[in-house]
């Protein structure tokens, strides 16, 4: 599937139309009351759970088509599963349905939305079991090899919370006495852990799935610039095994390209000089494509950058500069950079290309990423620093998901004791 192909947006506003129109259909049926309400209720929902699935399915490869490096990517893969779950469990109640008496089907109905987060996380439980393990092997695989260092115990602290939340939903999953606000507070409790333990568990799933597609994208081969990211260099100013293979790669990428269609792309070096460098990151790459042949005229250094958004920002002014001879942008603004002007590229590690990506549409500069090879017990740690760092910049909007999981349990909890 093509990158890039799209100009407009996918939006899923549709979906609330759908939403509305299903519950007053519900609440039609169920003002009937016919013997076949209980049944054609669940046949509605499962129906229409499974529409929401597609429909977000459909979602998910128009963005990637429009943008693959967007938060979207990772909603509308994740949600997407969660509403096949859904719509699954519906399908099988339609067998059950005919034991519940027609006055309790309404709460019956209530009850199973209530608990389809936890029904789905014990379906999902042997692949989080199975990752949780590669994700210690790798961890300890990683501190054999490069060391000890707290960051690298993040892949073993996410798999004992995944297989920790998952015992605990198991243990918490029995019958309770005492008074109605007692049990109603439990399984509000439950409930609303599970959602919020199933909501970060879809978003995990798309972010793998993002990242997966993203690092093993070929951009297409018509790239004026490729943007190389820098990382730490030796102490004598050669390029580490992880930055080489960034160089490579982009190198790889352009003798490619230019067999193809003869077209030679201009190498932009990005990245500053840290305290304990002796020169900086795009020197380095400077010297390392020289030594390989490659003209001082096919490349541009940035060495004013200190991270990966500042990689993309300084990147993109030092393209316009070329492009727009003459033109400077305006303090703060950063102008979509589209072919004919530019057709760019940048090259970094497998697990950071879709971070990157992130970082290169936040300053408007529409590139596609390659990814380079990492070694196999680094990359598992890497893609959940990935992860862990993609929630953190969407505080935000983490918040207000949260807190919209939190008043749907409470409203959907107390209708449900309430009938």
């Amino acid at each position: 599937m093509k990158l890039d192909t799209l100009d407009k947006k996918p939006k899923v506003y549709h979906l609330a139309f759908l939403t509305f129109a299903v519950l007053a259909l519900l609440t039609v049926v169920f003002l009937l009351q016919k013997e076949w309400t209980a049944r054609f209720s669940c046949l509605l929902l499962a129906l229409y759970f499974l529409a929401v699935a597609v429909l977000l399915v459909r979602a998910f490869c128009r963005q990637i088509r429009y943008n693959l490096y967007s938060y979207n990517t990772i909603i509308y893969f994740g949600f997407g599963l969660f509403s096949s779950s859904i719509s699954l469990t519906y399908a099988l109640m339609i067998v059950r349905i005919r034991e519940v008496p027609l006055e309790s089907v309404l709460p019956s109905m209530l009850g199973w939305l209530l608990g389809s987060a936890k029904t789905y996380s014990f379906f999902t439980f042997p692949f989080l079991l199975l990752f949780s393990l590669a994700l210690v092997i790798s961890n300890l695989s990683l501190i054999r090899h490069e060391g000890f260092r707290p960051v690298n115990l993040l892949g073993i602290a996410l798999a004992v919370a995944l297989v920790g939340g998952e015992a605990f939903l198991y243990l918490r999953d029995y019958e309770v006495s005492g008074s109605v606000q007692e049990v109603m507070f439990y399984d509000l409790l439950t409930n609303l852990l599970a959602a919020i333990y199933l909501y970060f568990e879809c978003m995990l799933l798309g972010t793998i799935v993002a990242d997966v597609l993203a690092a093993r994208y070929e951009p297409e081969k018509n790239k004026d610039y490729i943007v190389i990211l820098g990382c730490a260099i030796r102490k004598d100013g050669t390029p580490t095994p992880l930055l080489r293979g960034r160089i490579d790669r982009a190198l790889t990428f352009a003798k490619r390209q230019e067999a193809e269609t003869g077209k030679a792309p201009i190498f932009v070096l990005s990245g500053g000089q840290g305290a304990d460098e002796c020169v900086s990151e795009a020197e380095c790459m400077r010297r390392y494509l020289a030594a390989l042949g490659v003209p001082e005229e096919r490349m541009l250094l940035e060495d004013k950058s200190t991270d990966t958004a500042e990689n993309m920002a300084f990147s993109k002014q030092l393209i316009l500069e070329q492009v727009r001879p003459g033109k400077e942008a305006p303090q703060g603004y950063w102008p979509t950079l589209i072919a004919p002007e530019a057709s760019v590229a940048f090259s970094t590690t497998n697990y950071h290309v879709f971070r990157s990506g992130l970082k290169a549409r936040r300053v408007k500069l529409r590139a596609q990423g390659m990814g380079c090879r990492s070694k196999w017990y680094f990359w598992p740690n890497a893609a959940v620093r990935e992860f862990v760092g993609l929630l953190t910049q969407h505080r935000i909007k983490q918040g207000l998901i949260l807190l919209g999981m939190i008043v749907f349990y409470a409203v959907l909890t107390v209708v449900y004791y309430a009938l």
